[in-house]
């Protein structure tokens, strides 16, 4: 017979075995956390999440901005075996997290349109056979033949999708490659779950995502949005500058000044810098080595402020920013969430202020107007976008153009806010799709053996030195394509830059390298319908 007491010893023993199988399976978890990230302890909802995926289950997680959306994906996947696909629109959010990875030791590659399809072809074949960990992709990619032939190779552990509201058409910023997401349960193996990642849904994009993406059962963990340590002020001003100045002197330690236009960034920067703050720009017209060297400044703690456009907050993982201040009207309440939540990540006490002068208000007024145009200016943006492109009205389907705006808009003497705007409505309606602007540096692929280059560098004294910078200067170019610096190659070795271009290119027409020089890509597109 058992006794109560027994029974009562039973379940307090039953309770603290489970107890201490929990602790014991997030323990991997918690020791990767720490290795590469230096946190001992997981924040809100991320144990749950990671949790949840390490059990197979579709996950829908819900997590403010700051709220570490990165760590419930990157964590489990260093875990299990295989690789973890990661779907993002956002190319520089991509390249930046790859580069972090990277730093950390953790082998990391991306796809995106910026790249030929040669690098392409060798990205998948180094992620199907290579030690990686992490494979990002931009959405349209997922229903291009050339990976949707490769991906079953994949030895796929899980597949994380950020900005997960852009599969709704509910969702503000509804994006239709997204749409194609699904499909990839049609190649890989029913084990792998799905982890869709958004800052922000409504309840009726909720049920949208789940659907959308085949969960095969609902399955949502969100936290709360409330950043209670953050003070939302909005200051009705007539002097924006004087406000600022005043604002500077009574709050301490760093922060982020938001502003609409790169020339107003400048301006505004200078201002600062006028009343002896320690103040920088940054915006996505300058040079990726001149916007990294100012980031870190600001990250390192050697500039105070950072007056910037939105191009500015990706990637960034500051947590003592004290304060950030818009001196423009954002476009959405999304992107002033966004911005906003870059304030007090610590979680200690910081400020969002929001400065509104009268002339905003008509501004926005003319602002609303603007980004919804009448259909039948959308009508003639996608005509002049054809007669632009070269393609016929109605062809052209699935084919992928360079675009540049500014020339564009020039050339047809278009108002440039209405026309992307318009671009945008044609864009949620499926007739096109375009990348963001990015930056391509060059890249160098040597494409033959260590014996055989050997070979050419004894065969070809005047290539052996430059050969030999090559490869001291970096690292992983028989594997991959390795981007490269001319100027920094110029520099290295005391030549010219026209010098180290004639050496790359003449070196490609050998077939001892493949190099692509790099350019800027304003814009892609890739018409859908006709």
């Amino acid at each position: 017979m058992l006794h109560l007491h027994d029974v009562r010893t039973l379940h307090a023993t039953s309770v603290h075995d489970i107890t201490y199988l929990l602790l014991m399976n997030i323990e991997p978890y918690r020791q990767i956390l720490t290795k590469y990230w230096g946190f001992s302890s997981f924040r809100p909802l991320q144990e749950e999440i990671i949790t949840s995926v390490a059990e197979g289950n579709d996950t829908l997680a819900l997590m403010p901005t700051g709220g570490g959306k990165s760590v419930t994906f990157q964590v489990p996947a260093m875990v299990h075996e295989g690789i973890c696909l990661v779907i993002t629109p956002l190319i520089s959010l991509m390249k930046d997290q790859v580069s972090r990875l990277n730093a950390l030791e953790i082998r990391s590659i991306a796809i995106h349109s910026g790249m030929s399809s040669e690098e392409i072809d060798i990205a998948l074949e180094n992620a199907i056979y290579g030690d990686y960990k992490f494979l990002y992709v931009s959405p349209e990619r997922i229903s291009t033949r050339v990976f949707q032939g490769k991906v079953a190779r994949l030895n796929l552990s899980l597949v994380a999708i950020d900005e997960a509201h852009c599969i709704s058409q509910w969702g503000y910023d509804f994006r239709p490659s997204y749409l194609k997401i699904a499909r990839l349960r049609d190649h890989i193996s029913d084990k792998v779950p799905f982890l869709a990642l958004t800052a922000s849904a409504t309840p009726q994009v909720v049920k949208d995502i789940m659907k959308r993406l085949e969960f095969r059962k609902e399955n949502v963990l969100r936290t709360s949005f409330s950043r209670k340590n953050i003070s939302y002020l909005v200051r009705k001003v007539e002097d924006k500058a004087a406000y600022l100045n005043k604002t500077m002197k009574k709050i301490n330690g760093c922060g982020i000044v938001y502003v609409r236009s790169r020339k107003r960034c400048k301006e505004v920067a200078e201002l600062l810098v006028s009343y002896g703050v320690r103040a920088d720009f940054y915006h996505a017209g300058l040079s990726d080595e001149l916007r990294d060297r100012k980031q870190s400044a600001w990250s390192a703690g050697d500039t105070r402020v950072i007056v910037a456009t939105n191009a500015f907050g990706l990637g960034i993982d500051k947590s003592d920013v004290r304060f950030v201040i818009h001196w423009d009207i954002p476009d959405s309440i999304e992107n002033y969430y966004q911005e906003s939540g870059r304030a007090g990540r610590d979680g200690k006490p910081s400020f969002a202020v929001l400065l509104i002068s009268p002339a905003d208000i008509s501004r926005l007024k003319d602002s609303t107007r603007k980004k919804f145009p009448p259909v039948e200016k959308i009508k003639d943006t996608y005509e002049a976008l054809c007669n632009y492109l070269q393609v016929p009205l109605g062809a052209g389907k699935e084919n992928v153009f360079d675009f540049n705006m500014s020339d564009f808009v020039t050339r047809y003497r278009l108002p440039v806010i209405e026309t992307f705007n318009s671009l945008q409505f044609l864009q949620r309606e499926g007739y096109m799709e375009f990348t963001e602007e990015i930056n391509n540096p060059s890249r160098v692929h040597f494409i033959v053996s260590r014996d055989d280059l050997y070979k050419f560098q004894v065969a070809n004294e005047s290539f052996d030195s430059f050969i030999k910078l090559l490869l001291r200067s970096y690292t992983g170019m028989f594997t991959d394509f390795v981007a490269v610096n001319e100027e920094a190659l110029s520099r290295k070795s005391a030549a010219t830059r026209d010098t180290v271009y004639k050496y790359l290119v003449k070196l490609s027409s050998l077939n001892i390298i493949r190099y692509i020089p790099g350019k800027r890509l304003h814009w892609q597109f890739s018409l859908k319908k006709g």
